[in-house]
């Protein structure tokens, strides 16, 4: 089940390619049709992982072996547990609402860009499903191919700048993960992700490995002050892949935390905590006031998105059960409203080909519909009790006050902020009167904009209001894991006092 989720969007791409054979009106429809229908079946098969899924046990289920490479010991292994079938389920819902997206946007090389982003779709749901790290590091490589391909084909003007920005940081971060994780084969006789988990690993040993995943993980999330490749990457990216970007790409480097950092290396995770709240602490504050100053509306997104997973990384590494789920809980929200923002964005993009927030003004005259979404999703972005933004940052802030009184205190001065620079973006776009006169012959959105959003909103006071079975699916599994964060490995007495 988990090989035919993973590697249906694929298949769907090799139709595409040999059903598709110009460029032609009727072979882009086509194509648009394939991709939309293959996402579509992916995300009902993805929804089957969730109703036959255990709530009751931590471990992993759906279990895949195959051997691939017996004498080196790689086995193609699948799996997933409460932690990773979000992000399952994330992927294959936001998949089939960016290709709706694109419908109109999208003209040239219709073809090539449906299977770029089908293919993007297979390996992002790999990662998460991957339960051996040669697996699992092949899948985390090739994902970057059709990201840059998106951004650098179907971008704006420094499209090929940002794209080559976006490889390279992610490229370097990734080459010290396959050190670490070579090095954990090394020691631990083993490429499967489930053993390596229970092997007690030394403390100074522990050091090397987390340093090795902190580089890639962090560079991914992306935390301050490797975070410059994600404005630009935003700016330029088409509208369906800053989506996809915001919406489960950046939730790639806090579950590289959640999966290895924090149950492999646990000594060295709390002894790294100080650190981990100080970078995110400077993330959360720091870039919502660069975000108060941004021209762009997209540019003032990202910004925003640095800034709200600093509040992720700091629910990650508070090492309590509220703070971990508060964390996972906000990405699957960060990926609802940042992806539902870049799309608001992009529909009045393409009506008046500008983003510049000074050209806008007075929407709600003629795009009363629009005005009132864009409400929405803007209240969830604060985190208006009632929306899924409060629940999440409700959590991550308790757990962090359990740990640490002051950074919960530094760090609910970010939702201060962001309400600051979320609101006085959504004032000037949609209130006062009409300054541009091409606004004045805007129409609302239609019926396939509509269909976009109305998955989003649904999901928004859902898990505003009922925040019960998004957290009863991790529940155990958290559980789990903070108690493999919180036990010390190496038996070593002095490691909480280092730490501390």
């Amino acid at each position: 089940m988990l090989s035919l989720v993973t590697f249906l969007p694929l298949i769907g791409g090799l139709l595409i390619f040999l059903a598709v054979r110009d460029q032609s009106d009727s072979s882009a429809s086509t194509a648009k049709y394939i991709a939309l229908g293959v996402s579509l079946l992916t995300f009902l098969l993805s929804l089957r992982l969730y109703v036959g899924f255990d709530l009751t046990t931590a471990e992993f289920q759906f279990l895949e072996e195959v051997p691939w490479l017996p004498e080196q010991g790689i086995v193609y292994r699948m799996g997933i547990d409460g932690i990773s079938l979000p992000f399952v389920l994330l992927t294959a819902l936001l998949t089939p609402i960016c290709i709706l997206a694109s419908w109109e946007s999208i003209t040239h090389r219709v073809k090539e860009y449906m299977i770029a982003f089908l293919a993007l779709e297979s390996f992002v749901i790999g990662v998460f499903c991957a339960l051996d790290f040669i697996l699992f590091y092949i899948l985390w490589e090739a994902m970057l191919i059709p990201m840059f391909l998106l951004i650098g084909v179907w971008g704006g003007p420094r499209r090929v700048y940002a794209a080559m920005k976006f490889f390279l940081y992610t490229l370097g971060g990734s080459v010290l993960m396959l050190i670490a994780v070579l090095a954990l084969a090394h020691k631990g006789g083993t490429f499967s992700i489930p053993e390596l988990m229970a092997i007690p690993f030394d403390f100074g040993f522990q050091i090397f490995i987390f340093l090795g995943f902190f580089v890639a993980f962090s560079v991914k999330v992306p935390m301050w002050p490797v975070h410059t490749w994600l404005p630009d990457a935003h700016v330029e990216a088409p509208t369906a892949g800053s989506v996809i970007l915001a919406g489960v790409l950046l939730k790639m480097g806090a579950y590289g935390f959640l999966r290895f950092s924090l149950p492999m290396v646990p000594d060295a995770s709390r002894y790294f905590m100080p650190m981990i709240f100080g970078l995110s602490l400077v993330a959360i504050v720091y870039t919502a006031l660069v975000a108060l100053m941004q021209k762009d509306l997209k540019k003032l997104i990202a910004y925003s998105s640095v800034s709200h997973m600093g509040f992720v990384t700091i629910g990650l590494f508070a090492f309590n059960q509220q703070g971990v789920e508060g964390g996972i809980l906000q990405m699957v929200n960060h990926g609802v409203v940042s992806g539902a923002l870049f799309l608001l964005v992009g529909v009045v993009y393409d009506r008046l080909h500008t983003r510049e927030i000074a050209k806008f003004g007075g929407l709600v005259h003629r795009m009363p519909v629009y005005a009132v979404i864009f409400m929405i999703f803007t209240m969830a972005s604060v985190g208006l009790p009632g929306t899924n933004g409060f629940v999440g940052e409700f959590l991550i802030l308790l757990g962090a006050f359990l740990t640490n009184k002051a950074v919960a205190m530094v760090a609910a001065t970010g939702l201060v902020l962001g309400a600051a620079y979320m609101l006085w973006m959504f004032k000037k776009v949609v209130f006062g009167e009409i300054q541009n006169k091409a606004v004045e012959s805007i129409t609302d959105v239609n019926a396939r904009e509509v269909a976009m959003f109305v998955p989003l909103l649904i999901l928004v006071f859902w898990m505003g209001f009922y925040p019960g079975p998004f957290l009863e699916i991790m529940h155990v599994s958290v559980e789990n894991l903070v108690q493999q964060a919180t036990a010390v490995k190496t038996g070593v007495a002095s490691v909480a006092a280092m730490a501390h």
